[in-house]
């Protein structure tokens, strides 16, 4: 056995072991079903109309579209002089345990699905050829590249087409958000063509882009203004998550608290978003790389206290890396955190007034019942997109573009994540100053 197995090539081995991986990774996610798991198990709550309206005991629906009118048209009724009394006993929300029948009954549960295994099918098959012996010189097809490049890009495109259909959604989000991400972009327009153009005096950001040429810069600067574009609605997500989970209003209600993994999940991703973003940074990068490693002229004045470049250059695809892992665990608990602040809007229209007004406070847990999957959708594009970036810029490309290639990839991947940590940062310093609130 041993002697058949030296006798085929080694690049047509490892195209051999990628075929194999991703037909067993593909089988295994059939039987295992590692999406459904992940939100099998949330709380989800439901606003049930009135029980018992009319005293015969009839029982309503729990849950329905708010805009929906009863088939028997109640007739207007004149206004009564006396004092209304609300009875706030009939003021209750419902939890229910998410179950895979549940799940699927949602909208864009398919999408999550099949976009969460196709993602963890191509991430894999790009970690696989990043530690397998390749032969540049032998081709993309033979050393087994060709596999995991497609998956890659075509995971890629799937999650930017999936992102946009996602955001052009009703009643997702509000007008105000959606018109919020079009200014972010329109702005973000300039701010990448100040980057990519380098037209600081000094290059602030460490990424060689000089081969691209006027027209690839401009492309590039689109892309990144799109991205900001998208990306607006889940990093104000994101921030909103974290404001909840780690409890910054301090409102002490035990059905909205999360335990201390899933706080230390969400402070350990805010964190390691700001790191990553400042190792490109010049300034910042600056201080962890030593140049003179390696030199025998070595300075005792001005000298830096860091990394080989070789090393740093590691350091930083691995914190990248680690980022869009730990946004990828991250995603049941920031899904369960979303489903919890449709129950802090209730308690807050709850106890507004003598006389509350429940029907925005049904709308809302309406929507976030409904959009469970969803969101889960916009939890997951900004890690799996860094993910597959990083793992395609380590791919061995032929051709003299090689290079290039890698270092826009890298620039991409670099660029989510800054803009991830500049979004949530900015949000979370308005609410801590109250200029913006959640309801």
């Amino acid at each position: 056995m041993l002697s058949m197995v030296s006798l085929i090539p080694l690049p047509t081995t490892n195209l051999f072991l990628q075929i194999l991986f991703v037909i067993t990774l593909s089988l295994l996610f059939s039987f295992f079903r590692i999406p459904t798991l992940i939100l099998t198990g949330l709380h989800t709550y439901v606003h049930p109309d009135d029980v018992n309206p009319n005293g015969n005991g009839n029982i309503r629906a729990a849950i329905r579209r708010p805009s929906a009118m009863d088939s028997d048209q109640p007739k207007p009724r004149k206004k009564s002089k006396e004092i209304f009394e609300f009875d706030e006993s009939k003021a209750q929300v419902f939890r229910l345990t998410l179950g895979e029948d549940l799940l699927q009954s949602r909208v864009y549960f398919k999408e999550f699905y099949s976009a969460f295994n196709f993602t963890l099918l191509a991430v894999l098959s790009l970690f696989l050829q990043r530690f397998l012996n390749v032969d540049s010189d032998s081709g993309v097809v033979k050393n087994g590249t060709l596999i995991p490049l497609i998956l890659g890009f075509t995971s890629v495109c799937r999650f930017v087409f999936l992102i946009v259909k996602v955001g052009f959604e009703k009643s997702a989000s509000k007008k105000m958000e959606k018109d919020l991400s079009i200014v972010c972009g329109a702005l973000s327009f300039f701010l990448s063509i100040a980057i990519v153009f380098e037209m600081a005096p000094k290059r602030i950001v460490d990424f060689g882009l000089e081969p691209l040429d006027a027209l690839g810069k401009l492309l590039l600067a689109s892309f990144m203004s799109c991205i900001v574009g998208f990306l607006y609605i889940p990093a104000m997500r994101n921030a909103r998550c974290f404001w909840l989970g780690t409890d910054q209003l301090r409102c002490n209600l035990s059905i909205i608290s999360c335990g201390w993994f899933p706080r230390l999940l969400l402070y350990t991703c805010y964190i390691m978003s700001v790191f990553t973003s400042l190792l490109w940074i010049t300034p910042f990068s600056s201080i962890l790389l030593n140049e003179n490693i390696g030199s025998k002229n070595i300075s005792l004045v001005g000298r830096s206290i860091g990394m080989s470049s070789s090393s740093f250059s590691s350091f930083r695809n691995s914190c990248i890396a680690v980022y869009g892992v730990l946004q990828l665990v991250v995603i049941r608990s920031n899904v369960q955190i979303f489903l919890n602040e449709s129950v802090l809007c209730w308690y807050q229209r709850l106890h507004a007034s003598k006389v509350p007004d429940l029907v925005y406070s049904r709308a809302k847990v309406f929507l976030h019942n409904h959009y469970i999957c969803l969101v889960g959708i916009q939890f997951l594009v900004q890690a799996a997109l860094v993910l597959l970036l990083v793992g395609l810029s380590q791919l061995d490309y032929t051709g003299f573009y090689s290079g290039l290639v890698k270092e826009v990839l890298m620039f991409m991947a670099w660029w989510i994540v800054f803009v991830s940590a500049v979004m949530n940062s900015v949000i979370l310093v308005l609410f801590r100053r109250g200029y913006v609130y959640i309801s």
